[in-house]
Formats: structure tokens, C-alpha cells, sequence
């Protein structure tokens, strides 16, 4: 195992629903993504990592702690609990600011890994969105703090959290973001200390609209036939949460807006790698590029990620998320590697790289990836099954079979994903597949049994993929109000 000679800085960077497919270097002939597609060709692409909650907040809290949404408790997207509004009446005027919100440190209690390596002598600072509740507190192990007061917002008219300070932001927010990483980089580059930077993008999620991005970046879709994502019947379990695509111009409208925004985040991310060159800190970094959940563009007929349908949907475009690591001391640049890994192994593979010591927690059941990101070609037999929630719905994954059980409403699902990849035939009520389906259920609840909070448990929890208002286990803690797309 390639470890660097001396403290490396890390610099990670977070999209917002972007699934794995949408990158050039993923086979995706319609996206534009040169920086990413570079970045690969310098590095590895994992092309089997997982998401462990297919929703922003849940899955943004599992890669920071290590830890199941059954865990620590954050089970949907944040509703409520942003900001102390109330503090700020300056942002009345901002849409959707919410100024009777009070805010609520969803993770207190649970360690984050920007505290360990702070603690190890790390410098660590934050551009773009958290989305954990609290969002104007600078977190504990961050020196610098930038942030949006919300969780998502409009891409020309974000709620800027600036070290603790909240104002209407005026421009772009994914060049808002990149500006500040820049500035972050500078400053830090003049210690001695190495740091963590972490470049959170709110691109590629809605809003979409001909107004929500630079026209350069729409250009480079004009004349797009889109081939690369399916044209399909909108799903029957599909929900009201974002724009549908359900006519060719809305269609397009989605796929352009989603596909632009991609692009100007890939710019962003071209304009970060640039800067480490700059600096000749290049030699001395590891650069992290993933995605804190999936999305269904059209996919499955579905125009969202976990929650674009009730009971949520676990396909493979919701769940899948991009991984590319680049590492100086890389010597098979380019590889691809096939292992599954999961999310739950950013916490230990990014203390193991930046030389750390630390103690993982029992509830921790995330393993280091640095032996794969040195040898990716290495047949890593333990690595076969990896595990995803949504609040009453659970899925298993190993190599062969996705079992998905629904312990509230919903059937069940097995996929045969050798034979079926694509994921259309749900073959879990035929004979032939009873004992696999049983033994999938029962390793899925063995091992969900040992990392799970009793108290946080998400089988317990109304969860509609509408918004967590409160901690989990409190009275009426989530949104329950849904609307079917197609009234039932």
C-alpha cells in the first residue's frame, strides 16, 4: 500500500445529485465534463460507488461521520432547522428564507473526520453547501467557513453564509463557490500546515430553468439529441418533488439546465486544479471527486433521485455516485476499478491518507480505500455487498443480485443485475429466486442490526421524501404531505 511521504493537503470536492453516469469519462457522449474526464485519465475512477442514502442531507451526514442514517439520525432532506432566522430579518426579502426557522445541529453528539484531522494538525475550510442543520455555526475543525444558509437555492440568488455572516448573494453561486476555494487555497498555501479543503457544489441540483445558468454553458447543448438518458413514460410511484420532463420541451429544458450546470461545476473544478499547479502544491495533493447522491434523469421514467417516487426508489442511477481520486504518487493513472465500495469508506480512507491516528467507532462500518486507489486491479474479495436506506426502505447489492426490502408501503425488489442491468424485471415473487431472497434479507438485517441507533432507527419514521423538520424521533419530525404525478 502507497501511502505519500509527508502529509498530503486534500482537497474534496461534493456535487449535488449527480449520478455516476453523467460524466464524459463514464461513457456519457452528450456531457461535457473535460476537467473531470482529465482528472480520471490522471487518476482512478471507481465505477461501482455507492451512495449510502439516495437523498442529500442523509447521505452528506454518513460521509462526514461514517455512520448509517439509522445512525445518526438524519433520514430525508432538511427542511427545517437551517438557520435561526430570526438573527438575520435582513433576509426577509431573499425567496424562500425561511425567517421563523430555528436551527438544529442534526450531527451533535457524532465526530466528524474535519475534527481528526484538525486535530492532527490540518487546516480545514469549507466552500459551498453543508445542509446538516445549524448551517451559520462554523462547524468544530474548520478554521474558515462558507456556506449557504439553506440547504439549496437558486443559482443567481443563493443565501450566502460568510463566516458566520448571512447576505443575498448577487452572482453565480457555482463560481461563488470556486472564487472562494481559490482565495481558501492562497491563504492556506502561505503556512506551513498542510489542509483540507472542502469544495461543496450545490450543481448539478434543480433549479434548471433557462434563467438558472450562463448562457455558455447552455450553448454547449443547443443542438444535443440527449441519446445519452432514456425517453420513457413518466413512473407510476412518481412523486411531485422537482421539474418533470414530461413533454420533449420540458424534457430538454431539464436535461440542458441539468447538463450546464454540470459543465460550469466542471469548469470550477478545472479552475481549482489550476490553482494547486499554480501554487506547485499539485505534487502535494489528493484530489477527491464524488457526489452525495445519484439522479434519475429520466431513468426508469423517473425525473429525480431517491425520493422521485413513494416508496423511494433504490435503481441503480439513484444509488450509483461518481468517484474519481487523484493522488501524486498514482502509478497506473487512468485504471478504473470495479471493487464496490461505498460511502461509509470516505471517513477511514481519507484519515488513513492524511496519516492520522484514530480510533474508529464500533458504528463505523466503513473500510479504507487507499489500497484500491494505489492498486486497482487488486481482487479485494471482501468488498461484495454494499447497503443503502431510505427511511422503511432498505437494499442489499452484492456483484450478482440488488434485494431492496420495504418494511412500510411498497413490494419488495430483487434484479438479477447480471442479466438485467438495467434493472426492469423484478423478479423477487418467482420460486426460483426464494432462497436468495431470503438469505439477502437476512444478511441485510444482520448488518443493518449491528450499525444502527435503536433510537434512530428509520423503520420507525414516516419518511415520504418530502423534508426532516425535526430530529427523527420527535413528534411529527417529518413532512408527510405527497402528491402523486398521476392521481391514483
Amino acid at each position: 500500500m502507497k501511502i505519500l511521504k509527508k502529509k498530503p493537503n486534500i482537497v474534496f470536492v461534493l456535487t449535488d445529485d449527480q449520478g455516476a453516469w453523467a460524466m464524459g469519462c463514464a461513457g456519457n457522449q452528450d456531457v461535457k465534463t473535460p476537467n473531470l474526464d482529465r482528472l480520471a485519465a490522471n487518476g482512478v475512477r471507481f465505477d461501482e460507488f455507492y451512495c449510502a442514502s439516495p437523498v442529500c442531507s442523509p447521505a452528506r451526514a454518513s460521509i462526514v461521520t461514517g455512520k448509517i442514517p439509522s445512525c445518526h439520525g438524519v433520514q430525508d432532506w432538511i427542511e427545517k432547522g437551517n438557520v435561526d432566522g430570526y438573527k438575520y430579518p435582513e433576509m426577509s426579502k431573499v425567496p424562500g428564507f425561511d425567517i421563523n426557522d430555528l436551527a438544529i445541529d442534526y450531527l451533535e453528539g457524532h465526530r466528524t473526520y474535519m475534527e481528526i484531522l484538525s486535530e492532527a494538525g490540518y487546516q480545514c475550510a469549507l466552500s459551498g453547501k453543508w445542509h446538516l442543520g445549524d448551517n451559520a455555526a462554523k462547524r468544530k475543525g474548520f478554521k474558515n467557513w462558507y456556506t449557504i444558509a439553506r440547504g439549496g437555492c437558486s443559482y443567481f440568488h443563493p443565501d450566502i453564509c460568510d463566516e458566520g455572516e448571512l447576505y443575498p448573494g448577487e452572482d453565480y453561486i457555482t463560481d461563488l463557490i470556486t472564487e472562494r476555494s481559490l482565495q481558501y487555497i492562497d491563504e492556506m498555501a502561505e503556512t506551513e500546515k498542510p489542509f483540507y479543503l472542502s469544495v461543496h457544489y450545490t450543481a448539478p441540483h434543480s433549479p434548471w430553468g433557462p434563467s438558472e445558468h450562463p448562457e455558455k454553458f447552455r450553448k454547449l447543448y443547443e443542438n444535443c439529441e440527449f441519446a445519452a438518458t432514456p425517453d420513457l413514460p413518466i413512473h407510476p410511484n412518481h412523486i411531485i418533488t422537482g421539474p418533470i420532463g414530461d413533454t420533449p420541451e420540458k424534457r430538454r429544458e431539464n436535461l440542458t439546465g441539468y447538463y450546464a450546470a454540470i459543465s460550469a461545476m466542471d469548469a470550477g473544478v478545472g479552475k481549482i486544479v489550476e490553482k494547486l499547479e499554480e501554487k506547485h502544491l499539485l505534487q502535494d495533493t489528493v484530489i477527491i471527486f464524488t457526489a452525495d447522491n445519484g439522479m434519475n434523469m429520466g431513468h426508469h421514467g423517473i425525473w429525480g433521485k431517491g425520493n422521485g417516487t413513494y416508496p423511494p426508489n433504490m435503481y441503480d442511477s439513484a444509488v450509483k455516485v461518481p468517484l474519481i481520486i487523484y493522488s501524486p504518487e498514482l502509478k497506473n493513472r487512468g485504471a478504473v476499478c470495479h471493487r464496490m465500495t461505498c460511502q461509509y469508506d470516505i471517513f477511514p480512507t481519507i484519515l488513513e491518507i492524511a496519516g492520522c491516528e484514530w480510533v474508529p467507532e464500533k458504528m463505523q462500518p466503513g473500510r479504507s480505500m487507499t489500497e484500491l486507489i494505489y492498486e486497482p486491479e487488486k481482487d479485494v474479495q471482501e468488498r461484495i455487498v454494499v447497503y443503502d436506506e431510505y427511511g422503511r426502505t432498505r437494499m442489499i447489492r452484492d456483484r450478482q443480485y440488488k434485494y431492496i426490502h420495504r418494511y412500510g408501503d411498497g413490494e419488495c425488489e430483487l434484479y438479477d443485475m447480471e442479466k438485467d442491468p438495467d434493472e426492469t424485471k423484478n423478479i423477487v415473487h418467482d420460486p426460483e429466486y426464494a432462497e436468495i431472497v431470503e438469505s439477502l434479507r437476512m444478511e441485510m438485517e444482520e448488518w443493518f442490526s449491528r450499525y444502527t441507533d435503536e433510537k434512530n432507527d428509520a423503520r420507525k419514521f414516516d419518511v415520504k421524501g418530502r423534508g426532516q423538520q425535526k430530529l427523527c424521533w420527535q413528534k411529527d419530525a417529518f413532512n408527510t404531505e405527497i402528491e402523486f404525478y398521476s392521481k391514483r
